[in-house]
């Protein structure tokens, strides 16, 4: 099948194409706002020796192409949708949320009852209710917290909540759970 040059530089447009460019752009923006003291250059090197020569060239790049996209979706057609579609993306969020309770748990529970509840309820939001597969994101959960804290050793806060336990097991719990 063969393509015009047209054919290949066809835009496929969605109604939240404008939303997206001009918050990309914001944020090409925001960066190269911040680059200097972010990624000061250097003095006495070469120009591709400098450090921050390459993150330069990514956010001016980021700037420029972001603003003809910016260009391109303003002289485009309007289409219809753009707060529905807008409204779908912030859906996610949700998932932020989720998250952000899991990480203000894990100091008072702990890291272990934090993290099964969280792969639980986590399972249980997104639509699954049987008890094999709340089960499996329990197991998973605990071979999370065993991969990080006993195999990784990623040192992770105790929770509040082992201080109730006996000397031994508080001990036990803090360290490898």
């Amino acid at each position: 099948m063969t393509k015009t040059l047209q054919d290949l530089f066809k835009r496929y447009r969605r109604p939240g194409d404008m939303v997206f460019a001009a918050l990309f752009l914001a944020l090409s923006l925001f960066l190269l706002w911040h680059l200097p003291t972010q990624a000061p250059w250097a003095k006495g090197d070469g120009i591709f020796k400098n450090p921050a020569f390459w993150p330069s060239v990514a956010i001016a790049a980021m700037v420029v192409f972001s603003a003809f996209h910016l260009l391109g979706a303003a002289v485009s057609e309007r289409i219809p949708g753009r707060l529905a579609e807008v409204l779908y993306w912030l859906r996610a969020f949700e998932y932020v949320g989720w998250f952000m309770i899991y990480v203000q748990a894990v100091p008072w529970l702990g890291y272990l009852p934090s993290t099964i509840a969280f792969c639980a309820l986590l399972s249980f939001r997104l639509g699954y209710r049987s008890r094999r597969v709340l089960g499996a994101a329990a197991l998973f959960g605990i071979a999370v917290v065993l991969l990080f804290k006993t195999f990784l050793q990623v040192k992770v806060p105790a929770g509040e909540v082992y201080q109730l336990l006996p000397a031994a097991a508080r001990n036990f719990m803090m360290i490898y759970f």
